[in-house]
């Protein structure tokens, strides 16, 4: 199995990525992390009309094909998802009737914030969009981590208590992409 990683910052020493690290430690053998990387041009309909679409966004769009799976691990951008992300799902949705995410995939989202709303507003508006993307998102647990910055420590490590909520998120997440 073959779990695509979307971590929505773009930033070195990103919380959102440290938690998505953490999660990746957690999970069982038989599934492999691919680091998906969403660092590339905005979409623009008319280099793919062109035919001359950027190479990141051809790369990005068989990389995201070759997932079983999906994790959405972002902050919260003024009470919305961060633009890397937005343009990533519609990178890999285009061109029309070329959907890289679809197929009945599943996918869950884990949201980051150092304030104590836990990404709410991004983790809701993501689930929006990935619907109709033809992603099956996990309904439950919801994943809101606030107050990230307490819960790492200086190797980027969460805390035992954050452990312990990470693994039952894993292990609830990989018990649904492996259901038939």
């Amino acid at each position: 199995m073959k779990l695509g990683v979307i971590v929505g910052s773009l930033r070195r020493e990103s919380f959102t990525r440290k938690i998505a690290q953490n999660v990746a430690r957690l999970l069982p053998a038989d599934v492999t992390v691919e680091w998906v990387s969403i660092d590339m041009p905005m979409y623009n309909q008319d280099l793919d009309d062109d035919g001359m679409p950027p190479q990141s966004w051809v790369d990005f769009r068989a990389t995201v094909k070759s997932c079983d799976a999906y994790l959405f691990v972002t902050p919260e951008y003024n009470r919305t998802l961060p633009p890397v992300i937005k343009n990533a799902l519609d990178v890999g949705s285009r061109p029309m009737g070329q959907n890289a995410w679809g197929g009945g995939k599943r996918g869950a989202v884990i949201s980051v914030s150092p304030g104590a709303v836990g990404g709410f507003g991004a983790n809701h508006t993501l689930r929006q969009a990935v619907v109709f993307l033809d992603i099956t998102m996990l309904q439950q647990p919801e994943m809101y981590i606030g107050g990230v910055a307490k819960l790492l420590d200086e190797n980027g490590r969460t805390d035992e208590r954050t452990t312990e909520f990470l693994q039952k998120f894993v292990d609830r997440y990989v018990a649904f992409i492996h259901h038939d």
